[in-house]
């Protein structure tokens, strides 16, 4: 299958591994267009058996400043306008992170509001030393992002940033372990690719259960969370690429997935 191109976003694949950019300049800030492409273009990435990891970043100085709120306001209101267009904000979020391929956020710069959203909607973060993450919806009249948010920051935290428009840069991020590196934007791409080519040479069924289970437990009991993770290992244990690897150690030799 070949996936779709698209008017907002780049997508190369290669090695197993996408990288998907968003490319809407000046400052890629999102419309209900761009929202749709991204929702279509993770869930087609969740159907490419080519694909086992997936990279997301922006192009040029920003990540996504968020919505187009220019656009959202030369737009004539309609009937069901609005909550189509917040329908299909909170769809694109949910197609990363329903993915079935795990998806590293490459922050290259700021991410505001939705494109906060779109962050923490990713599996891993990294983080150029000139990203930034902040909620200015205040400082414009909006809110949104803060429940989002929550998977990132603290109970302070999230009201500091929702109450202030108070962005934290990438060296604070790293700081509070919400990325899990900070480097100059040079090597950005490359900290993200380090990391995803780990992944994809790893099992396909054990990565794609892996993360289906880690979103699954997120809400659940100690008790409930650890069952299901049971039963995901349970049901992994069965699968050809487990047999495969079992095979693999006794032999002393890399698997072949």
């Amino acid at each position: 299958m070949t996936p779709t191109s698209f008017a907002t976003l780049r997508v190369e694949i290669a090695d197993h591994i996408a990288v998907v950019t968003i490319d809407r300049p000046p400052v890629n800030a999102q419309l209900r267009a761009s929202q749709d492409e991204i929702a279509l273009c993770f869930d087609e990435l969740s159907d490419l058996d080519e694909v086992r990891v997936a990279i997301l970043t922006g192009a040029g100085r920003v990540f996504s400043a968020g919505a187009d709120i220019k656009a959202r306001a030369s737009t004539a209101p309609s009937l069901g306008g609005d909550r189509q267009h917040l329908r299909s904000a909170r769809e694109s979020y949910h197609a990363i992170m329903e993915c079935k391929k795990p998806v590293i956020a490459a922050i290259n710069g700021a991410a505001l509001g939705a494109g906060l959203a779109l962050v923490a909607s990713c599996d891993i973060l990294v983080a150029a030393e000139e990203a930034e993450l902040g909620l200015p919806e205040v400082t414009v009249g909006l809110m949104g992002g803060c429940r989002h948010a929550m998977r990132l920051f603290g109970h302070s935290a999230v009201r500091r940033m929702m109450l202030t428009g108070e962005r934290l840069g990438g060296a604070e991020l790293y700081r509070r372990g919400v990325v899990e590196a900070c480097v100059p934007r040079a090597a950005l791409l490359e900290t993200a690719m380090v990391i995803a080519r780990r992944i994809a040479a790893l099992s396909p069924t054990a990565v794609q259960l892996a993360k289906h289970s880690l979103n699954t437990i997120e809400e659940m009991s100690l008790r409930d969370g650890y069952r299901f993770e049971q039963d995901m290992t349970m049901q992994l244990s069965r699968s050809p690429d487990a047999i495969e690897a079992k095979r693999a150690f006794l032999e002393k030799r890399k698997p072949n997935f």
